[in-house]
């Protein structure tokens, strides 16, 4: 069960971009790689499984427990040749004073050898204490080796080669120069999404190369190969049942923040997945449900007001009572205008209210919410009271002019959602959020969301006939 977990001494040192071109470069060679990330990400991950042409999986101390960590983890790494776990942030970052939700931590339950990417740019001597520092903090911790990132040149990669050498026992298992071809672009939320990217391909082909060339990938091997055999078995999935419904889900280069985990339980509840283009379809499948998951629509939101006969169809379904969920971009496509940089689009019109782009982030990081028990789909504790859900939000926005007394599913114990206060606008049978949630042990919504759905779901004109002949 070889794997390895890459890391960084602070954010923004290159660590995702060395992941995916290790990754890509390990399946390049004809091994099954499987990726992980820590934390709650979308992007990365979108990356990092167009890199193996597996699905990345998340793994977060927030919103799981570390036995679902740990079961999830083996499950699918299992199988795998090779296992690459991206970290988040640095590799003793976290929310905790003792660190039991860091990278290191993460690394301890998975017994997963560290490989430490650093950012070299201005650094000669001083790499040395820094390297140390990391090994010397928690002496435990398996800082197998080290990546040098954004070298500025052979002259460069000498140096701090015979400086590590030198003064400290680990092995420089690559030096990856400056390169503007291993630049994804960047925007307001971190990386472009793939999928906006009509070149991924060749992107993420070019970074392989760079990478491979760069990084002593035996070696990388050989570290993995040390790791913690774990045997922890897999979380089951349920045994599948009927698929007695049908769920559009909003998968374009506007929208497409979405876990793979959540949609996989959709499919166990009995969810027949169906895709929709918000940008090009120009009307609904038959679907039971809608689901608009997260993106970037102001990217997009001149393509997705010229697109009216979509806008028409959701406005006109949702006022009928289809069943839908909407996190964040979804929110934002079902407002009644869209306002980014000085341009205000039109958007669905669901929602009587205003959606405003800003220059700084509105609500960023974990989230904690309580039910106040008007959601269509509430989730309640085991005494039948209003539950708590863990979760995450990222946006630039706020929704503003909002008319009327509007209701919420969601009290905000933890992040800001839509004032601080409030989050999950329920209208008919829509919740829209800013949070977005995870189909974790925590909080099983996708299978409540179904069972809502198949409680809304009109019979068919066949079935009406056979119960009124029975």
């Amino acid at each position: 069960m070889p794997h390895i977990l890459i890391s960084a001494a602070h954010k923004s040192s290159g660590k995702t971009t060395v992941s995916i071109g290790l990754a890509a470069a390990l399946a390049g060679q004809g091994l099954s790689v499987q990726t992980f990330k820590k934390g709650p990400d979308y992007i990365d991950p979108m990356w990092l499984g167009w890199a193996t042409g597996t699905p990345c999986r998340n793994l977060d101390y927030y919103t799981m427990s570390s036995q679902e960590i740990l079961a999830t983890f083996s499950g699918h790494a299992h199988g795998a040749d090779f296992s690459l776990i991206e970290g988040n942030k640095g590799l003793y970052d976290g929310l905790d004073l003792e660190g039991g939700n860091s990278n290191a931590a993460l690394a301890t339950l998975l017994g997963a050898p560290v490989i430490l990417v650093i950012d070299a740019r201005g650094m000669t001597r001083g790499i040395a204490p820094l390297i140390l520092g990391y090994q010397a903090f928690d002496p435990a911790i398996n800082i197998a080796g080290v990546i040098l990132n954004k070298v500025g040149g052979p002259r460069h990669e000498r140096k701090l080669r015979a400086i590590i050498e030198h003064y400290t026992n680990l092995p420089v298992l690559g030096a990856v120069h400056r390169d503007e071809q291993l630049e994804i672009a960047e925007r307001h939320l971190g990386l472009t999404p793939s999928n906006e990217t009509p070149e991924a391909d060749a992107k993420i082909s070019t970074i392989a190369s760079l990478i491979a060339a760069q990084v002593d990938l035996e070696a990388i091997k050989n570290i993995a190969a040390t790791a913690v055999d774990l045997t922890a078995p897999a979380l089951p999935r349920p045994s599948p049942g009927k698929t007695d419904v049908t769920i559009g889900i909003a998968r374009d280069s506007a929208f497409g923040f979405y876990y793979p985990g959540d949609l996989e339980a959709l499919e166990d509840a009995g969810a027949r997945l169906v895709s929709i283009d918000m940008i090009k379809d120009e009307s609904l499948p038959e679907i039971d449900g809608l689901f608009i998951g997260g993106g970037f629509p102001e990217t997009r939101m001149a393509e997705l007001e010229a697109n009216t006969a979509m806008r028409e169809a959701v406005a006109g379904a949702i006022e009928s009572g289809l069943p839908t969920y909407a996190e964040c971009g979804g929110l934002m496509y079902l407002a009644r205008s869209l306002t980014w940089n000085g341009e205000t689009r039109a958007m669905a019109g669901v929602i009587a209210g205003d959606v405003i782009m800003h220059k700084t982030p509105q609500g960023r990081g974990y989230v904690r919410l309580r039910e106040t028990g008007n959601g269509p789909w509430s989730l309640v504790d085991a005494g039948g009271r209003p539950g708590e859900i863990p979760a995450h939000e990222f946006h630039y926005s706020s929704i503003e002019n909002l008319e009327g007394d509007p209701n919420f599913a969601y009290e905000v114990l933890r992040g800001h959602g839509f004032d601080g206060k409030h989050d999950g606008l329920v209208y008919r049978n829509l919740l829209a959020s800013y949070a977005h949630l995870r189909d974790v042990g925590a909080n099983r919504w996708a299978a409540r969301f179904i069972n809502f759905v198949r409680s809304c779901k009109k019979p068919s004109a066949n079935n009406i006939k056979n119960q009124e002949q029975s």
